[in-house]
Parts: structure tokens; C-alpha cells; sequence
């Protein structure tokens, strides 16, 4: 058996997609690329693929991440390719490796997110991001299953901060963009409970919609704030694990001969 751990997106009008939809349209994709994936067992097998953290719907992200098992041994690079060519544009497969550690999902410790603001002067969240910083706490409610759930919202919050970039607007109206970056805690704080503790604490209400983006998650360093490449371990531990016997054998054998096929053109 082998896994393979794959980063993805979900850009442009994918975001709104659910992540069932995503399940469906990637199990669709492996079929579509012939991978040859390994099976639960049981009454109604399902291919092994494990998904870790997906952003919630109505969000962009650059940083989406699974992990599929497969039966034979594959390529990730080739993998990665096949899989991204059978997926709708906008959900596109961009990173492969093969798994040589452990732990993914508790590698996800933390997101970058950055949130655009239309009609937002960014001078007004400039204040609304000093306010909600030096709260000691900013309680907010959302409604889950079980109904209205209130909590703390700055807990969860490592960094935040006004982007000094201009936004893109050829009609010059005013729009402001925030970076952030969360700890994944119990409960999720997410980037629209951020947005209710910056009205909660400084009024600061956009009139549209903020258009949010998911840019990287990983490791957190707290003393920085960054967040790291939580892939970069299986890198690592390809890089330094040994060569395997056939790379050996091909090394040993003499130019032009391959090991192989030593005994070809014999009886």
C-alpha cells in the first residue's frame, strides 16, 4: 500500500461548493484518472481518502489537503497531474508527495486567511483590527446544529492585521483587506466569526459580503505568527531516506547496461 498526500484549491465559483460536493467530484476524478486506489472493506466498499480541515463553504482557499491510499505503487507527481486533468477548473490539484510520516491532520494547526472588504474604508479597519486586538475577550454567537452557540473569538485569533496593499478596484470605491491568521481550536473560529467580533467591538460592518480566501495552513509558529508548509516533513524524510535497492542496483551497474535486463538475450 501506498499514501500520497495531495494539496488542492477550490477557487472562483468552486468556492461555493460543499464539501460533499467535493467528495463526490474527486471520487468521480479517480475513477476518471484510473488510479488505482485502495478499498474499505465491508458491504459497500469506498475508496481511502481521508480529508483534512475543508474550508467552510462560500470561501476560497489555496490550501486544501487529503490523503488517498492506493493499492499500487504510483507516481505522486503523475498522480497529481492525473488527478488535477480530471477535476473541474477551479478545483485544481497543485502539490503531491508521498506519506512518510505521521499526523497530518495534527500538522493543521492554524490558517492563513485573508478577507476583502468592499466598501470598507481601510483606515476604518485599521481601528476596527487595533480594537478587537486589545480586547482581552470578544464573545460571538453562531447557530450550529444545536442551535445558537456563543464564544470566545479572540482566543483563537494569533495575528491580524490591515494589508497595506490596495485593492484592485478600477472604479476607485473603497475596499480594505485583512489578513489573519486562526488556531484551529474547539470550537472552529472561523474568518465570518472574526468579522462578527470586529463588528461586535469596533462597528465595523461592510455593506457586501466579505470575499474570503484560505492562502496557506499548517504548522503555527507562535512567536512569529507564520504559518508553515505542512508537507515539507515527507519532503524532508524522502530526502533523507536511504536509496532503495533498485536504486542501488542501477547505480552499481556498469554505462550502458541496465540491471534489469542483465540476462537479456539469453536462453
Amino acid at each position: 500500500m501506498q499514501r500520497i498526500r495531495l494539496r488542492y484549491t477550490k477557487r472562483g465559483r468552486l468556492r461555493f461548493t460543499s464539501h460533499r460536493d467535493f467528495q463526490r467530484a474527486f471520487e468521480r476524478a479517480l475513477r476518471r484518472a484510473e488510479i488505482p486506489m485502495a478499498y474499505s472493506a465491508g458491504f459497500s466498499p469506498h475508496p481511502k481518502v481521508s480529508y483534512a480541515n475543508a474550508a467552510p463553504t462560500g470561501t476560497g482557499s489555496e490550501a486544501e489537503y487529503l490523503e488517498i491510499q492506493l493499492a499500487q505503487h504510483r507516481d505522486p507527481q503523475k498522480v497529481r497531474e492525473l488527478l488535477d486533468a480530471s477535476l473541474p477548473a477551479g478545483l485544481d490539484v497543485t502539490d503531491a508527495v508521498e506519506a512518510r510520516t505521521s499526523g497530518l491532520a495534527d500538522r493543521l494547526q492554524a490558517s492563513v486567511w485573508e478577507m476583502r472588504l468592499e466598501g470598507v474604508d481601510p483606515a476604518a479597519a485599521e481601528q476596527a483590527v487595533e480594537a478587537f486586538l486589545a480586547a482581552g475577550e470578544v464573545q460571538v454567537e453562531r447557530r450550529t446544529k444545536n442551535g445558537m452557540r456563543a464564544f470566545d473569538a479572540r482566543a483563537a485569533v494569533a495575528r491580524l492585521e490591515a494589508s497595506a496593499d490596495e485593492c484592485d478596484r478600477p472604479d476607485g470605491k473603497a475596499c480594505a483587506i485583512l489578513r489573519l491568521v486562526v488556531r484551529h481550536l474547539t470550537p472552529a473560529v472561523r474568518p465570518d466569526d472574526v468579522l462578527s467580533g470586529l463588528r461586535a467591538t469596533a462597528d465595523l460592518a461592510p455593506p457586501v459580503p466579505a470575499a474570503v480566501t484560505r492562502l496557506a495552513q499548517g504548522l503555527l509558529d507562535e512567536e512569529t505568527g507564520a504559518v508553515t508548509d505542512p508537507l515539507a516533513p515527507d519532503r524532508d524524510a524522502a530526502t533523507a531516506a536511504p536509496p532503495t535497492a533498485a536504486g542501488q542496483s542501477a547505480a552499481k551497474a556498469p554505462s550502458g547496461a541496465s540491471p534489469a535486463n542483465s540476462g537479456e538475450g539469453t536462453a
